[in-house]
């Protein structure tokens, strides 16, 4: 019987990163409850990151220089670390996205060409 839900989306490694960094070139500094309810709105409730996967992707990328963590209060007076991102997170951002673009591109491509055949 299928499912009255939308299908969850298992986010593809490598693609982490990079809709992090888009989702605070686009909102600005936000802490990582936000960017995880940004994503899951903006996703149409397909995609669902929890803890374990946001919080190590945010600490990497604060350890590459893309992300500046900064801590200070939320909207409810509770304390958390905001993220923004940095000029190296930018630089970041226009090559993973040209990338990803080619990537998306050949595997559509592919994927056009299977179905010729």
């Amino acid at each position: 019987m299928p499912s009255e839900e939308p299908d969850r989306i298992a986010i593809l490694q490598g693609t982490l990163d990079l809709i992090i960094l888009q989702t605070l070139e686009t909102m600005g500094q936000q802490h990582a409850y936000a960017i995880a309810n940004r994503l899951t709105q903006v996703s149409e409730d397909l995609l669902h990151l929890n803890q374990g996967t946001l919080y190590p992707a945010l600490v990497r990328l604060e350890q590459q220089g893309r992300v500046l963590g900064t801590w200070g209060k939320t909207e409810n007076n509770r304390e958390a670390k905001f993220y923004s991102i940095t000029k190296a997170g930018r630089k970041a951002l226009i090559s993973e996205t040209l990338r990803w673009r080619r990537m998306a591109g050949l595997v559509d491509k592919l994927l056009a060409a299977g179905a010729e055949a």
